[in-house]
């Protein structure tokens, strides 16, 4: 039987979150088995002594949510963040960089921020909402080339977005599952269905704010 918790990396991005808002969180991780929480940068630490009695992994976003940081700004985001406790690194790539089909500059941002991840999984953030599908596939081969270990979809930020889409996970999964990179989805994840059609689809990891709702459908 799937076990649903095991996908969910259980997310709070907001701007305005509260301390409170992050202990509901872990502890709702805690409960759930969740694999991991997803938090921005100055929040790691808390995360990761909070969780520190636990398996479940801390995950954390640079270049976020724009993607327009220079490489070497989302290397030391990354740094940072793996300093204090991350166990991986979300990064957003440049869009303008896709945008000019300035592949160069698209492939110096993931191997820059991969260089300090190390051996901490680096998962490159699409924005597939902002993208076609060439331009999707050709950031998919640009991360297999950069030695990024996850393709991921939205960061949910986009105004109007749809997030995750099937069809997108799907082609994601058939470029880079072939040369061992996953595939993570995320952005209006919201319900037990709309999980299941994502790993159907070839999704390896949900993001999402949503987990104790999916899980408890």
């Amino acid at each position: 039987m799937l076990d649903l918790s095991l996908y969910i990396e259980h997310t709070l991005l907001k701007q305005d979150a509260k301390k409170q808002d992050f202990i509901k969180l872990f502890d709702e991780a805690k409960a759930n088995g969740f694999f991991g929480v997803c938090v921005n940068p100055a929040y790691v630490k808390f995360a990761k002594e909070y969780l520190k009695s636990t398996n479940i992994k801390i995950i954390s976003v640079v270049g976020f949510p724009l993607g327009a940081n220079l490489p070497r700004v989302k290397a030391f985001e990354a740094s940072e963040a793996i300093k204090d406790g991350a166990d991986e690194i979300d990064m957003v790539i440049n869009l303008t960089n896709i945008k000019n089909r300035d592949w160069d500059a698209v492939l110096e941002d993931i191997e820059t921020v991969k260089a300090m991840c190390s051996d901490k999984p680096l998962k490159v953030i699409l924005e597939t909402d902002l993208l076609d599908s060439d331009e999707i596939e050709k950031v998919c081969i640009l991360c297999i080339e950069g030695k990024a270990d996850f393709v991921k979809t939205s960061t949910g930020f986009v105004k109007n977005g749809i997030g995750a889409k099937a069809e997108d996970v799907a082609l994601m999964a058939k470029i880079v599952k072939p040369y061992g990179l996953k595939v993570k989805a995320s952005g209006s994840i919201r319900d037990k269905a709309k999980a299941l059609e994502m790993i159907n689809a070839g999704a390896d990891r949900l993001g999402t704010s949503a987990g104790v709702q999916i899980v408890q459908e």
